[in-house]
């Protein structure tokens, strides 16, 4: 379960450095993003690829920039 969340933050890090929104994220956004990132990526693409802490990296990490791209969408709407 730690090592879920630990990999979870690390992806959702990763996420938030690709879309450029990491440094306004918290620690519990990117650990959200990351396992909600897994999932969906995961679901979307499938567990190929390097596999740790029972979640594919390269989908994982795909879904997360998808889950960060998105609400950091739909946040800057409702800030306008």
């Amino acid at each position: 379960m730690i090592w879920s969340l630990i990999v979870g933050a690390i992806i959702g890090m990763i996420a938030g450095a690709i879309t450029s929104k990491g440094k306004s994220m918290g620690w519990i956004a990117n650990i959200l993003a990351g396992l909600v990132g897994s999932a969906v990526g995961q679901a979307l693409l499938g567990t190929w690829g390097p596999s740790l802490a029972g979640m594919a990296l390269i989908p994982s990490i795909i879904g997360a920039v998808i889950v960060v791209a998105v609400v950091s969408f739909f946040l800057s709407k409702m800030n306008n």
